[in-house]
């Protein structure tokens, strides 16, 4: 027996090839010796040279210019009070402003004008004084990269670097680097130009009464979108390159005299130990700098709105805004963070506690309802009223499944509309909604499929979901449904009571970035100021303590001063 087993084996078993033979006709095969020689000699380069036809050869030889057809390397002479130096720009092409680079880069450095063509005997005064009738000024001498910088160059952003990474940062980011020569240096200048998304209407996170912007792809338009909001000095906004290759622009973003300095350590210390080559999303970097966990409940809260991170920030959390992203990721936060939104507050007190009792039901009916349905049929009959009882029995005569499969088929079904009616092009969308629910739902009762009870109960399910206001938490409350069923099927209520007994004490021993999870319910550390249900906004006068802020205190103890009495 084994020897056959071996035979098998043997005459099925794969042999990779030590060697792949190809060949290149001879007159197309590159000789590639000596240039890799000199990209190893050019590795150890970092240090911009004096010496331009070097930095040209280096620049070349980095960005492949032979074979790269948006690489564009700009050569040409500058004009510096009657001296002529040699100079090129490099710069991306499509990623610029070429209007800007030519008006006030180009124009100002070739043209012959009064301000590159005085005499070589001028000095720069750097500070007058006059005392009894005596004027003392202090003279600098000139020097050729101050006077470009300062004299030649009105561009509003200028800045001078000395290593070739942070040139190539620049350029790789829109910028265009100048090289001159005899500089060591050289300068990174600001005229980006691309394409991007303006500022429009969310698209995920709706609301009736509220500001309608929602963040875009690009870092800095993001970041202004928050300081508008703030319009307070004490802002941080802290830069932090992710990512080995892409270099991808993480903006940490908090309050410094609200949000805790451990926090912020703890952020940082997070996102500038990541040894990757690249970061794309803000869901990658959502996964990357967060715990994990047995449930796959999100630690980080993902948001579109600038209105709702400007709303954490107040209360002392952090917001990191990654570019090429259009959501920011809020941290630590709490199952209280992922159950509400915007509306809330908007709202009078009242009505928001009441969308937030619906949303707390919707939660339950997400995670329990199948389950529960799946135990009552089939352990658990006699809690139904006798009528009840009778007509689930009666819908489900012709039905030739067990409940389980039944309730499987239709809640995949369901999924399987879901993820469709996202995938499709927008038109189709609604079309694909109609069909799987009315078509299909009322094909498959009229067949004997399925039964008429189930429909309701897995459509009521599917609504339920869609009221949880954030998508992470929301998926992970239909993930997690199907083991409730599955539960339910095997023990009945029992089965459903140890499961929900391990959730919640999973979910209370949870941590997102040292703060517990369930905060501020358990442990009750947090007295003064938030539970799951709003209080008039004249009496939320404290910030959340479970995240420690700098200052406590949100508001006077009686804020509506006008109403005041004697």
């Amino acid at each position: 027996m084994g020897s056959l087993k071996n035979e098998f084996k043997n005459l099925f078993k794969y042999i990779p090839k030590d060697d792949n033979f190809f060949s290149l006709p001879e007159n197309e095969t590159p000789d590639n010796s000596n240039k890799l020689e000199d990209i190893d000699k050019y590795e150890k380069i970092k240090k911009i040279f004096p010496t331009l036809s070097v930095n040209l050869e280096y620049v070349k030889m980095k960005y492949n210019t032979l074979i790269n057809s948006d690489i564009i390397i700009r050569e040409f002479t500058i004009n510096v009070r009657g001296k002529q130096y040699g100079a090129f720009l490099l710069y991306i092409d499509g990623m610029v402003d070429s209007k800007i680079m030519n008006d006030f880069i180009l124009e100002p450095l070739m043209m012959r004008n009064k301000n590159n063509l005085f005499d070589g005997g001028q000095n720069k005064i750097v500070s007058e004084a006059v005392s009894k009738n005596i004027t003392v000024r202090k003279i600098k001498k000139f020097n050729v990269d101050e006077y470009l910088l300062n004299c030649l160059m009105p561009q509003n952003s200028v800045e001078k670097v000395e290593e070739f990474k942070d040139a190539f940062s620049g350029v790789n980011s829109g910028n265009c680097a100048l090289f001159v020569d005899t500089l060591p240096i050289c300068f990174d200048i600001e005229v980006k130009g691309f394409k991007q998304r303006s500022v429009d209407t969310p698209n995920n996170e709706i609301i009736i009464k509220g500001p309608q912007e929602a963040f875009v792809e690009n870092i800095r338009t993001n970041t202004s979108l928050i300081r508008r909001i703030v319009n307070n000095e004490d802002l941080v906004i802290e830069s932090i390159d992710v990512g080995k290759v892409t270099k991808t622009k993480c903006a940490v973003c908090y309050i410094q005299n609200i949000t805790n300095g451990d926090l912020v350590s703890e952020v940082k210390f997070r996102l500038n130990n990541l040894e990757i080559d690249s970061l794309l999303s803000s869901g990658e970097l959502e996964q990357l700098i967060t715990d994990s966990n047995e449930l796959g409940i999100p630690e980080v809260l993902a948001t579109e709105r600038p209105d709702k991170a400007t709303k954490y920030l107040l209360q002392g959390r952090v917001v990191v805004l990654i570019n090429g992203s259009p959501y920011s990721l809020v941290m630590p936060v709490t199952l209280v963070d992922f159950m509400s939104s915007p509306e809330d507050t908007n709202l009078n007190y009242r009505f928001g506690n009441f969308l937030r009792t619906l949303r707390l039901i919707s939660m339950f009916l997400t995670l329990l309802l199948p389950g529960l349905y799946v135990a009552v049929t089939s352990f658990h009959q006699e809690i139904l009223p006798t009528e009840l009882l009778y007509s689930i029995l009666a819908s489900r005569e012709s039905v030739p499944f067990p409940v389980i499969f039944e309730l499987l088929i239709m809640e995949i079904s369901f999924e399987l509309i879901r993820e469709a009616g996202l995938r499709v092009p927008s038109p189709i969308g609604p079309t694909i909604g109609i069909v799987g629910a009315l078509v299909l739902g009322q094909a498959a009762v009229s067949a004997g499929i399925v039964s008429p009870i189930l429909i309701i109960i897995v459509a009521i399910t599917g609504i339920a979901s869609f009221a949880i206001p954030d998508f992470s938490f929301g998926f992970h409350l239909r993930y997690y449904r199907f083991l409730f069923i599955i539960l339910g099927y095997i023990s009945g209520f029992l089965g459903i009571s140890l499961g929900l007994f391990v959730y919640i004490s999973v979910l209370c021993n949870l941590q997102s970035f040292g703060v517990f999870f369930t905060s501020p319910f358990t442990p009750n550390t947090d007295t003064k100021s938030t539970s799951y249900f709003l209080k008039p906004i004249w009496k939320r006068e404290y910030r959340s303590t479970f995240v420690a802020p700098k200052k406590e205190q949100a508001q006077a103890r009686i804020s509506m001063k006008w109403n005041e009495k004697e």
